[in-house]
């Protein structure tokens, strides 16, 4: 093989690696923010911890939409004062003002950026796609809790507030769905997501 086709080789296997490397970099980036709490992200668990302290934190919440994305999205309260390890749920309410049939997905993060790692989910709209038919209206709940061990922690530690934010991206939803949807109408006024 001559030094020419060796260095063509070499660089098609560089490329060909960096390619791979790239696609890889999102669920690694995704996975870190999930275990370390980077970047305000939250964790997720099953059930809330046993252990809950006398010490009070409150917890802001908001709502966002991203540019184009036509519905209104708020949250139904502004704030909520919780024990430490204590589960609080809130809810937040989705429209879908168009005639037509609109998905929606949920990204999220919380402020202060230290909290992140405390600040765990149960239950939330923002694990699966959301989907509003012309005119409907969604109440959504999120189940969390602050975890204690935020107290041991020399940064986080004295925090006295989190704010959660939310920020919805339309998505496409799949043909026969949309065909599927009743007319405005006959659409269904209010919907509880569980």
């Amino acid at each position: 093989m001559t030094p020419q086709k060796k260095t063509a080789l070499a660089l098609v296997g560089v490329a060909a690696t960096m390619a791979a490397l790239s696609f890889a970099a999102v669920p690694f980036y995704d996975w870190f923010c999930r275990v370390t709490g980077y970047a305000g992200t939250v964790g997720r668990a099953e059930v809330a911890p046993d252990t809950i302290l006398d010490r009070k934190i409150t917890i802001r919440f908001d709502a966002s939409l991203e540019a184009g994305m036509p519905w209104t999205f708020r949250p139904q309260q502004t704030e909520m004062t919780l024990r430490i390890g204590e589960t609080g749920i809130a809810f937040y309410e989705a429209t879908n003002p168009t005639d037509r049939t609109v998905g929606g997905t949920a990204s999220f993060n919380v402020t202060p950026d230290q909290a992140g790692g405390y600040f765990t989910k149960i239950e939330c709209f923002c694990f699966t796609e959301q989907v509003l038919k012309p005119h409907e209206t969604a109440i959504m709940p999120v189940t969390f809790f602050v975890d204690p061990a935020i107290v041991d922690d020399p940064e986080a530690g004295l925090i006295p507030e989190i704010t959660l934010s939310y920020t919805f991206h339309e998505t496409p939803v799949p043909e026969e769905q949309a065909a599927n949807a009743p007319s405005p109408l006959e659409a269904p006024a209010v919907k509880q997501i569980n």
